[in-house]
């Protein structure tokens, strides 16, 4: 399977964002489910369709280095099997003309559609996006979902889930709600009600009485709660991914898949064997 060489890319001089050095776990976990799911779902399904909601420029430069790696559309656009239709969603012109520059260039034969604006207040132009199911059609969509913070909208989601789609999300809520746990639990804030779908979480984070460090897995739970009311497989929080920052191993965020076929779990769980993280997610 692919590993962090075949990330590595060289700068073509088109935009490139910053990310930092953890990225570069996330983008070769990326790569490795990417490559297993388009392959193992080639000859199960009529149509695959690769859906990217935060998709970036393309192309990444990890902070303070020279080092360049491709990002997960471009990850996307170079398995081994294409997928049939891909569909990438940016707010921000400037990288999304780079994306595209850059898939012309990599993968001229993909059918890419480009949908410009914010994922939640154009998720109707993606869905009309995703080709429509038939008995002679099966239609199986991946979405991955990578927002800067704790900012998704969960109706984003329940949306999508309306078509059979695996999703995997990237729950960045490591730093956000330590910074911001007063601001979240005793506040006025509905970022997290919006996350989640609901403002039940509050009363049951009093109940439950933990501490304020098990804050950040108690909202991954509630997370997988809320995917669980959309018909979602109930998982637990060890077949999350937790990635840390390279410098202090301070955890940012989760990385885990949801999905209603356990089959999808066995493609996760074979990438979950290549982490070298083993600690708990609740220490």
């Amino acid at each position: 399977m692919a590993g962090s060489e075949n990330l590595r890319v060289d700068n073509d001089g088109l935009v490139t964002p910053e990310v930092g050095g953890w990225a570069e776990t996330k983008y070769r976990l990326l790569a490795l489910y990417s490559e297993l799911f388009s392959t193992g779902m080639k000859n199960k399904w009529d149509q695959r369709v690769y859906i990217d909601l935060y998709a970036g420029a393309g192309y990444s430069r990890v902070q303070e280095t020279s080092r360049f790696l491709k990002g997960s559309p471009v990850i996307a656009l170079t398995v081994t099997h294409l997928f049939d239709k891909y569909i990438f969603c940016e707010e921000d012109k400037d990288l999304l003309d780079a994306l595209e520059a850059r898939a012309g260039r990599i993968a001229p034969q993909a059918n890419v559609a480009y949908v410009a604006g914010n994922c939640d207040a154009e998720i109707e132009r993606i869905y009309k996006e995703i080709p429509k199911a038939s008995s002679t059609n099966r239609v199986l969509s991946l979405c991955l979902v990578d927002p800067f913070d704790f900012g998704l909208k969960f109706e984003t989601m329940r949306r999508l889930s309306t078509v059979f789609i695996d999703f995997v999300v990237l729950l960045a809520i490591g730093m956000d709600a330590n910074r911001n746990y007063e601001h979240y639990v005793e506040g006025n804030s509905t970022k997290i009600d919006e996350a989640l779908g609901n403002t039940e979480w509050r009363e049951r984070w009093k109940v439950v009485g933990l501490r304020r460090s098990d804050f950040r897995p108690f909202l991954a739970d509630e997370f997988c709660r809320s995917m669980e009311s959309l018909g979602y497989l109930k998982k637990p929080l060890h077949r999350m991914k937790l990635v840390r920052s390279v410098e202090k191993n301070l955890p940012l965020y989760y990385l885990a898949l949801f999905s209603r076929s356990e089959t999808a779990f066995k493609f996760w769980d074979d990438v979950l064997k290549y982490s070298t993280d083993q600690k708990n997610l609740w220490d």
